[in-house]
């Protein structure tokens, strides 16, 4: 059921369990760069079938949440049990950016995943951190790394954990809310809420629960023109996305699934639908069973980019906006794109 309820709160977490232990992280230098997987694309001028893949280096327990920002001339990700953001530039490799990067130990015996998660930009100075071990969203300037609370509970109730957030121009800030960082899921005792959700929260500071519906809601994403809002379901049992369409004042309506990923998680391939980037026509690059799917805004699977692990979240990024950067598991990968991302 589609619902629509309203809070003076502020709100917000981002997160993606895993229990493995995070292990120190190796870098891959440019003169040591190796390539893996593989590409099938029936679309060349998003990306070619020819386009290798990078490992461009990592040994993380679980990586997350990308994003490229310009400022740093970097991508910067989260290892959301490892309780790190990473940054990665050309001729760096990988160095910690922020450590911890969600909640200070000793950490809260709900979560196994301490750490930040899906990352966005607000702007060129400040990002957006969804943050599992405290179950908060924070605003947070990227070079100071002062923060500042935007969202902790709904209606006097916590959050489960926010894992993915999308920002419209009008400043609203959508964002997903699964149970991923509890140890427990739904059954954990710490779960205040009961219902997974997405939610909008408007820069008044206004929380608005726009569904409830779905299982594991996870990756979320606008279209180029904000007409239309897709937001990933990674439970295994009703794998899919869903779009929805987004009015002028941000108000979001008729939720309807494009797309489905049974037939390849039957077939036992690694990955959930999670989180996505949005091309600049308008192509979603939506990590899903077997990889990244390329996927039309109707739904139309146009082709996967494979690195042969389980791939969290993907962003644009490069001087030029063409270079798919991927967190795969316990690695970051990055490929060529014939397109830009939106937004470059």
């Amino acid at each position: 059921m589609l619902r629509l309820t309203t809070t003076m709160t502020c709100v917000a977490t981002l997160l993606m369990a895993c229990n493995s232990a995070p292990s120190t992280p190796t870098t891959v230098l440019d003169t040591q760069i190796e390539t893996l997987g593989y590409v099938e694309s029936s679309r060349p001028d998003l990306i070619q079938s020819s386009a290798q893949i990078e490992n461009l280096g990592g040994n993380f327990g679980w990586s997350e949440g990308p994003v490229w920002v310009e400022k740093l001339e970097a991508v910067l990700f989260t290892d959301v049990p490892g309780n790190t953001i990473w940054k990665y530039k050309d001729g760096e490799g990988l160095t910690t950016y922020m450590s911890p990067s969600g909640a200070t130990p000793p950490l809260p015996e709900y979560t196994s995943s301490p750490g930040a998660n899906g990352l966005i930009l607000l702007d060129t100075d400040t990002l957006i951190v969804p943050d599992h071990g405290n179950r908060t969203l924070w605003r947070q300037n990227i070079t100071t790394k002062d923060r500042t609370v935007l969202a902790d509970n709904f209606q006097g109730k916590r959050l489960n954990s926010p894992n993915d957030a999308a920002l419209h121009s009008s400043g609203i800030i959508f964002f997903t809310d699964p149970p991923y960082g509890l140890k427990g899921q739904d059954s954990d005792a710490a779960k205040e809420l009961n219902f997974n959700g997405v939610f909008a929260l408007y820069p008044n500071g206004s929380l608005q629960l726009i569904d409830d519906s779905l299982a594991r809601p996870n990756g979320v994403i606008l279209s180029p023109d904000e007409r239309t809002l897709y937001v990933a379901n990674s439970d295994p049992a009703t794998a899919n996305w869903t779009a929805y369409d987004v009015g002028v004042g941000g108000g979001v309506s008729n939720p309807r699934v494009i797309a489905e990923a049974f037939e390849e998680l039957a077939a036992g391939l690694r990955g959930n639908p999670d989180g996505m980037a949005m091309a600049a026509d308008g192509t979603i690059f939506a990590t899903g069973p077997g990889g990244v799917w390329l996927l039309s805004p109707t739904g139309e699977k146009l082709g996967v980019i494979s690195t042969g692990s389980s791939i969290a979240n993907v962003t644009f990024g490069g001087a030029d906006g063409r270079d798919l950067y991927m967190t795969s598991h316990k690695n970051l990968a990055r490929t060529r794109t014939n397109i830009k991302g939106h937004g470059f």
